[in-house]
């Protein structure tokens, strides 16, 4: 009996289509680690932010900010007197930054060409992350142990609010469109902010993720990548109704950036790798890759001009356990802080 070649010729066509989806199923990074930027000073850190338009790389270490060059690793300047600094925001319209000083408690305020300090806010108690909103233009200061946001005008640097938060606040990022939202810690909570009232408007409990710390958003199909290092989980989240779509393991996350032109959400992972989660569309998402980095590299940095990572660490020794400390951090052997490159 003569076979029909149409039956044949369907299965050739569907294997094609599929075959795309297989593809970006196993496609990887290509991701490495490309050089280190060595960072002399003394103590610890936390967060770093990189402005690609500027090329400049602000990390966090001890009681100062330190700027580099993005391409170079070069020194470019320092922000003094700041004491156990944490973040670092930028509002280049109006030619400012501010740091989250925990120690302190307070904000620093500084001319982004000069590097000079402008005037120092005082914030909550032990201000942690810091983030501007373009859209409100207001720069938002989380405090860990008041349990609260200041929130500063960037245009006069004023405090216009103080947001009781009900817990640990940690990582905020903007919708652009006049919502905020923040990861607390220590209630497994996101919380939804209104930019123009500052009132809470949702608290969404993140069922299956412990200790919530690094976060991003995709402003357009408004998802949130929420990474959970209290049990080594990236929530992904709706923002506009608090459902989970996606779950995926990671590492001890601290940090969590976002590429909104290769559509993949990086968890920066105390471990030292890099787990990397790719938005297919609004509501899929795929687990990549984990790309190896260095220890102790728990927080992270993004250039979206380059798409280069940039990730601050030093060189660990391990401490002996005590009777009060248990499991203690490690230590850093001084000399070796440094920021790892990352790309292609």
């Amino acid at each position: 009996m003569k076979l029909s070649s149409k039956p044949l010729f369907a299965a050739l066509a569907g294997i094609a289509l599929a075959l795309p989806v297989s593809l970006s199923a196993q496609t990887k990074t290509g991701f490495k680690v490309l050089t280190t930027f060595p960072i002399k000073s003394s103590g610890g850190w936390d967060y770093i932010t990189v402005d690609g338009a500027s090329k400049r790389i602000y990390a966090s270490h001890g009681m100062q900010v330190n700027i580099l060059d993005v391409a170079t690793g070069d020194s470019v300047g320092i922000i003094p007197d700041t004491k156990g600094v944490h973040g670092i925001a930028l509002a280049p319209g109006l030619n400012k930054g501010y740091t989250s000083n925990g120690r302190a408690n307070n904000v620093t305020v500084f001319d982004l060409k000069t590097n000079q300090v402008i005037k120092q806010v005082a914030a909550g108690t032990n201000p942690d992350a810091i983030f501007y909103d373009e859209f409100s233009k207001k720069v938002y200061a989380f405090n860990g142990r008041s349990k609260d946001a200041t929130v500063i005008d960037a245009v006069t640097d004023q405090v216009v609010a103080n947001i009781p938060l009900g817990g640990k606040p940690e990582t905020g990022v903007s919708d652009g469109k006049g919502k905020v939202y923040v990861n607390i810690e220590d209630t497994n909570e996101e919380v939804e902010i209104d930019a123009a009232t500052f009132k809470v408007l949702n608290r969404w409990k993140l069922e299956g993720g412990e200790e919530p710390s690094g976060l991003a958003i995709d402003t357009k199909t408004k998802r949130l990548f929420i990474g959970c290092g209290g049990n080594k989980t990236m929530i992904v989240l709706n923002a506009t109704n608090g459902k989970i779509v996606g779950k995926f393991p990671i590492g001890d996350c601290d940090g969590v950036a976002f590429d909104p032109e290769l559509k993949q959400a990086y968890s920066s992972n105390n471990e030292g790798t890099i787990s990397v989660i790719r938005e297919l569309s609004a509501d899929k998402f795929e687990f990549v890759e984990n790309i190896k980095s260095e220890k102790g590299a728990r927080t992270i940095g993004i250039d979206t001009l380059t798409h280069k990572l940039y990730l601050p660490t030093a060189q660990l020794k391990p401490v002996e356990p005590t009777a009060e400390n248990a499991h203690p951090r490690p230590q850093q052997i001084p000399g070796t802080f440094h920021v790892v490159v990352v790309g292609k």
